[in-house]
């Protein structure tokens, strides 16, 4: 067996229908058992946002804004640009109903899960407070459930190696502005090693000197540059749309009924969801527990408060970008045509809905994604070390992680995405069992934060 047929059937293995039961049969479980309430809050929400409730002298390390940014620093990305390329060419654009949906269930369960993220924090080795799965589960559940941390935190580690985004910034940085015209020609990976070597060198100095700053480096970078690349991007969604609105209603409709479709591309309905599911899970992270660290970092001791900005996430990268980015490509037409994915599919749709500036606007925005995304799975991994192993050698994993840039960079895209969905599945099955079991636990604080709310009102 090639190390491509290994990568492809761990990753299908990974994501069989458990993982769908999983995923969306547990997003479900918290809409319904929550009984809509935190989406009857999302004003609330914004106003936590906007620094309203603010507690300054609370444990934790970053402000509420921070703790979002930097979650969809690690979300906002490929996964909205060139995991909404794969979802199309894969499943069809019924693939992208079906991210909707997750997305929808995705905020339920990102309540849950990032409430329990601050209500079970653990300490590291250096006494300082840490949030994430694997302290869920050893605080929440207690000591013999250890072992379901210590597995969270392998497959964590592995599931955030900077594969998938180093791989496809490197690409379209090599076709958009440095092989030009030419970049057809031998554009694959591999055929330009020396090109993409030197380009991967480039990204892992950048991301260093953000990593070794920690989590407050990271935080203030992402601050800044998330907001305003989703505003460009989201803006050159609006122009491309604006120019085609005739349209759009039947890419809408189009969108929806090949969710249904027995003849889809993915063959049939079953394929589809399976799709759908996959790349929103990769989009929007609900539900896989990358996002429980971040959030766990928040300077706050209401559990709540951090659930309720948490739950934002999904609508913003999943209905919003990635709704943009699937527009784009029905629009262009490219998705069609064959011979492209990822990025490149992106980019090509880009040029044909904008052409002249539509490819380096995008190169642009995914530039930043990229690099913020790359930044904030170095944090999620050095928890997941530094939780294994202590802090002691977390210098050593950091400089791994690093030139891993290099091999990302080199690779083919197949196996790097094969690597990074497999890890992501196993990743989900202690963040879901564990936000099940203390689900409890939530709606229990949640009921008592309403109800406090209500009187204040």
């Amino acid at each position: 067996m090639t190390f491509a047929e290994a990568t492809s059937a761990f990753a299908s293995y990974a994501w069989g229908p458990h993982m769908l039961v999983l995923l969306v049969g547990g997003g479900l479980f918290f809409l319904f058992y929550s009984g809509f309430a935190p989406f009857r809050y999302l004003k609330h929400a914004i106003n936590i946002l906007r620094g309203k409730y603010d507690e300054p002298n609370a444990e934790g390390q970053i402000s509420h804004l921070g703790a979002l940014s930097s979650a969809m620093a690690g979300t906002v990305g490929m996964g909205n640009i060139g995991g909404v390329a794969l979802a199309m060419v894969a499943g069809g654009p019924g693939a992208i109903f079906w991210m909707w949906v997750s997305a929808i269930i995705g905020m339920a369960t990102k309540f849950f899960t990032c409430t329990l993220a601050i209500m079970y924090r653990g300490h590291d080795d250096r006494g300082e407070v840490r949030g994430g799965p694997m302290y869920i589960i050893t605080e929440g559940l207690g000591p013999k459930w250890k072992p379901l941390a210590i597995f969270f935190a392998v497959v964590g580690m592995m599931g955030n190696f900077p594969l998938f985004n180093t791989n496809q910034l490197v690409t379209i940085v090599k076709e958009w502005l440095i092989l030009g015209p030419d970049r057809t020609v031998g554009a694959q990976a591999g055929q330009h090693f020396w090109l993409e070597l030197a380009l991967g060198g480039v990204v892992m100095l950048v991301v260093g000197s953000v990593v070794l700053g920690g989590i407050n480096r990271i935080a203030a970078v992402a601050t800044k540059a998330v907001p305003t690349m989703i505003l460009v991007y989201v803006s050159c969604a609006i122009y491309v749309i604006g120019s085609h609105i005739e349209q759009v209603p039947g890419y809408l409709v189009q969108i929806v009924s090949e969710a249904f479709s027995m003849q889809s591309v993915a063959g049939g309905v079953l394929g589809t969801l399976v799709v759908g599911v996959k790349r929103a899970a990769f989009s929007n992270e609900a539900g896989i527990g990358t996002e429980v660290m971040a959030h766990g970092s928040a300077k706050t001791a209401e559990p709540v408060k951090e659930g309720l900005v948490a739950m934002l996430g999904p609508a913003i990268d999943t209905l919003i970008v990635c709704t943009a980015t699937a527009l784009i490509i029905l629009i262009s037409g490219v998705w069609q045509q064959g011979g492209a994915d990822g990025i490149s599919l992106s980019s090509l749709a880009f040029e044909e809905t904008m052409p002249g500036v539509g490819p380096y606007l995008l190169l642009l925005c995914v530039v930043f994604f990229a690099i913020t995304t790359i930044i904030t799975q170095a944090f999620y991994g050095s928890q997941c070390f530094r939780f294994l192993c202590g802090s002691r050698y977390l210098s050593a994993y950091q400089c791994f992680y690093l030139f891993t840039i290099l091999f990302a960079a080199t690779t083919s895209l197949d196996n790097v995405v094969n690597l990074i969905d497999g890890a992501y599945a196993l990743m989900a099955i202690p963040t879901m069992i564990s936000a099940v079991l203390l689900a409890p636990k939530v709606k229990q604080a949640a009921q008592r934060y309403f109800a406090s709310l209500e009187q204040a009102n």
